[in-house]
């Protein structure tokens, strides 16, 4: 049975400290084994999964694995796929640039979440913002690509995901470091549909706030897209996100306040990202994209995280104030003069412009060192 907010609750404890024994057990024989660089470069030429496709060129225990992660999500069928397809057909390009500001953010409200990814080799280090958006940046454009969900492409993409987040479980398992009493697993299921429902039902919620209207009809496909990737990240059939946005609603605020809280790993990340989006957008430009993102995430949840306010929070509250400061800032960056309007919420304008500048924090991110896979860590490092 697809997971409930009811069944959540009473299981938390268990999900919290539950990994993924398949692939951490693949994933400790590689690092016991100095193998991870090797299957790294392997990852490069492994762009599709399909049934029955050919993996002879693959170390086995890696094939084997491969070819157990294939099959489809339990009750998975065409319409579902026709579902999420019909989403990103209508809001790819919004969707995944909160996703990659809203989103990753709000994986930093989660203490035990902040702590492992600040605390894990280059994901936590100074190349921590353009790395973590590299990681996540692939998946998801992918989610939105064309036929990536009849191709194999997103099936391949997140099955690495699955075994970075066992690469990283492994490393504090080896290092004898982690408090497992304090933390429980690392990357644990609890946290990893947690996650997806950040990435899920926070950016629809996210999207509503910031006035992007969004069909009963996209939400659910929306909400299939992120049950099919939850499969594929290794979460058993208990534990993935239901295909209604509603009950996922429901289950995300149930659980939200218990587990975001303000830390300083939280600040630290999040003071890491606005830094970073600063190399793309100019400084009034800045303002309004962090602005955007302060309200998509509510004031309650912005300032938990530590991000900074600005002229606009306050100019926006006479709307029509905010609109013009906005259009601005906006008609500069590109290059049109923007028209002053009345009684607008500015925060849709920002979305437009935000998502035009994101195409290029994306670029970056998939193309920066060449590195546009998942990879898997050999060792552990720490910033502090």
């Amino acid at each position: 049975m697809p997971l409930t907010a009811e069944v959540i609750a009473q299981e938390m404890e268990e999900a919290s400290r539950t990994g993924d024994p398949k692939a951490d057990q693949l994933v400790s024989d590689l690092i016991d084994n100095r193998e991870i660089d090797g299957v790294n470069a392997l990852f490069r030429t492994i762009g599709t999964l399909k049934p029955g496709m050919d993996m002879s060129s693959l170390p086995p225990r890696l094939a084997e694995f491969l070819k157990e992660a294939t099959p489809d999500p339990p009750g998975w069928t065409e319409a579902d796929v026709k579902a999420a397809e019909g989403f990103f057909d209508h809001h790819h390009g919004e969707a995944s640039m909160l996703q990659g500001t809203v989103g990753l953010i709000g994986t930093y409200l989660s203490p035990t979440g902040a702590f492992t990814l600040r605390s894990t080799g280059r994901l936590g280090g100074v190349e921590g913002p353009g790395r973590r958006l590299s990681q996540s940046s692939r998946l998801f454009v992918d989610m939105g690509n064309k036929n990536a969900m009849r191709d194999g492409t997103l099936k391949a993409n997140v099955t690495k995901v699955r075994l970075v987040h066992a690469s990283v479980r492994q490393l504090h398992k080896k290092s004898g470091q982690w408090d497992y009493g304090k933390w429980g697993e690392p990357v644990s299921q609890k946290y990893t549909v947690g996650a997806a429902c950040v990435f899920s039902t926070q950016i629809l919620q996210a999207m509503k706030r910031l006035g992007i209207d969004v069909s009963r009809e996209d939400a659910h496909g929306f909400m299939c897209a992120w049950h099919y990737v939850n499969h594929y990240l290794g979460s058993p059939e208990k534990w993935l996100l239901p295909k209604d946005p509603n009950e996922v609603e429901r289950l995300w605020n149930q659980e939200r306040d218990k587990e975001w809280k303000k830390t300083d790993d939280g600040v630290f990340m999040t003071k890491q990202a606005v830094d970073f989006y600063k190399k793309f957008y100019p400084p009034g430009v800045h303002d309004a994209f962090i602005a955007m993102i302060r309200h998509a995430l509510s004031d309650k949840y912005a300032d938990m995280a530590g991000l900074p306010k600005s002229v606009l929070d306050a100019a926006a509250k006479p709307i029509s104030a905010g609109h013009d400061l906005v259009s601005g800032i906006g008609g500069g960056l590109l290059g049109g003069g923007a028209k002053k309007a009345t009684g607008v919420n500015p925060y849709k304008e920002i979305v437009g412009i935000a998502s035009k500048g994101y195409n290029e924090v994306q670029k970056f991110a998939l193309t920066h060192d060449q590195d546009d896979q998942p990879q898997m860590h050999q060792e552990l490092g720490d910033d502090r």
